[in-house]
């Protein structure tokens, strides 16, 4: 089994969503996120004001698949994800060692 962390930008979350159901991801993880990479943030003003914002909303996507999905799912997340643009988030390949799903105690590729 292989685990996938995808941080991209929030307005791709959608586009990504479908991506994967359409090569046959059945489920994911979401979690709104702030940080900086590169991008190292930006400056905004605000009533007059201006201030630098270091950490930048994001979405990491939490997905396990089997060994055989994680080329394709990467693929397709690179795809829907990318605009060209500094800041469009990375993707990290984890093997995993164990998967149980809680229900009903299924184990390995079973459990996802």
């Amino acid at each position: 089994m292989k685990m996938l962390i995808a941080i991209i930008k929030p307005f791709k979350l959608d586009a990504v969503r479908e991506a994967l159901a359409d090569i046959g991801v059945q489920g994911m993880t979401v979690t709104e996120v702030r940080g900086f990479g590169r991008q190292k943030g930006h400056t905004e003003l605000y009533r007059g004001a201006e201030y630098t914002v270091d950490l930048l909303p994001k979405v990491k996507l939490e997905i396990a698949v089997s060994p055989e999905m994680a080329e394709k799912a990467t693929d397709a997340i690179l795809k829907a994800a990318k605009t060209g643009q500094i800041g469009d988030g990375k993707i990290f390949v984890y093997d995993l060692g164990q998967t149980v799903r809680i229900r009903t105690g299924e184990s390995g590729p079973d459990a996802v």
